[in-house]
């Protein structure tokens, strides 16, 4: 292709326009972009440091995700134990108002106050102190001595023996019908041994069942299986952290740090609240069901604090990490975010300089086209 020769005027004003229009279409991209450095041919260095960075946040943003979906199933495990606190406190008060209804089936009390499991009296060796509900005996054989606990054991671990034994408050030997039967004591021991207990042999007249405990009694399990739903329903996110469940959360991008958090078992029977025991007709059935409630409260309490303290790291790690993100993300804009300002002050004074140069570039022209004049 034959060359076209330019004067130099013309040419000057052409590379000057060139250039102009180059870092105009630079500056119009910058702040079409709010960036000055769009690739590695703009500035490898900061390019690649910025890309870093932005590749870190973008990790941390992934491992973010899951911190807050973890403070949110700790949330909702406490929450969910606080409601079970509320529901054992009903329970609570349920067995309470079955235990103030006096009980209406036979009961024997003894005379003698003062007792303990350990209370320990002389029986002669072999001899035999039985209870009876009319169809089946409890029979406590002495070694020599016989315990308050011995007798207590005695009755209550004697299968289908309708009959509870407990101490009083104040220290008594009570033996309680759990349904409308008899209470027959005797046996071998002498009346001077059995009255070491505060007892006498002989036949306490059957009872009635007393309906209002029976009607607590239902309530009371009633309420013991909204236990079991609540735990089970305690589900977020897939995690079920009161019945067995477990939770890890990972703290940074390369699954090096992190917490494990454990579950655990929070229905009525991993709490050790049994079903009511015959209808709630002894006192002994009664206040050993407060007695496990009471233990449960206890071991909801402390596992609210153990699932508090784990969802102040997590909180606290989320605050981190969300300022991290932030600080990695500041890190790369200050090395490629353009300054807009700037950059339309540049636009405005390439615009001029544009226009300034087209201008010379048609008077550098029109110069030639007036020495052509003077061949016409």
């Amino acid at each position: 292709m034959p060359t076209i020769l330019l004067s130099d005027s013309v040419r000057s004003n052409l590379y000057s326009l060139q250039q102009t229009n180059a870092l105009l279409s630079t500056t119009q991209n910058r702040l079409a972009t709010g960036k000055k450095v769009n690739s590695a041919n703009d500035n490898p260095i900061a390019f690649f440091a910025a890309s870093a960075f932005s590749n870190r946040a973008a990790d941390l943003s992934n491992v973010f995700d899951g911190i807050v979906a973890a403070s949110k199933v700790l949330k909702s495990t406490n929450d969910s134990i606080s409601s079970l606190i509320s529901l054992i406190t009903s329970t609570q008060s349920t067995a309470r108002n079955a235990l103030s209804s006096t009980g209406t089936t036979a009961r024997t009390t003894g005379s003698v106050s003062g007792l303990t499991g350990a209370s320990s009296f002389a029986v002669a060796a072999t001899k035999t102190f039985t209870v009876s509900d009319g169809s089946t005996t409890a029979t406590i054989t002495s070694a020599g001595a016989l315990t308050a606990q011995q007798v207590l054991d005695g009755v209550n671990n004697t299968a289908g023996l309708k009959m509870r034994a407990s101490l009083t408050a104040d220290g008594k030997l009570q033996l309680e019908a759990n349904n409308t039967n008899t209470i027959t004591i005797g046996g071998t021991a002498s009346a001077a041994e059995l009255a070491q207990f505060g007892l006498t042999a002989g036949v306490t007249a059957a009872g009635t069942l007393n309906a209002t405990r029976s009607a607590f009694a239902a309530q009371f399990d009633s309420i013991r299986s909204q236990i079991d739903q609540l735990a089970a329903d305690a589900n977020f996110n897939g995690t079920n952290l009161l019945t067995g469940g477990s939770l890890r959360v990972t703290f940074n991008e390369k699954s090096t740090s992190s917490l494990g958090v454990a579950g655990v078992t929070d229905t009525s029977a991993g709490l050790g609240i049994a079903a009511s025991v015959g209808t709630f007709q002894t006192d002994k059935d009664i206040n050993d069901a407060l007695t496990s409630l009471a233990n449960s409260l206890n071991t909801l309490r402390s596992q609210v604090s153990v699932f508090a303290s784990n969802a102040d790291i997590v909180a606290t790690r989320q605050d981190f990490t969300k300022s991290l993100i932030s600080a990695l993300n500041a890190a790369s804009d200050s090395l490629t975010a353009a300054d807009t300002s700037e950059e339309g002050a540049n636009l405005l004074a390439l615009q001029t300089r544009q226009s300034l140069s087209t201008t010379a570039l048609t008077l550098a022209s029109q110069a030639g086209q007036s020495v052509l004049q003077l061949f016409r």
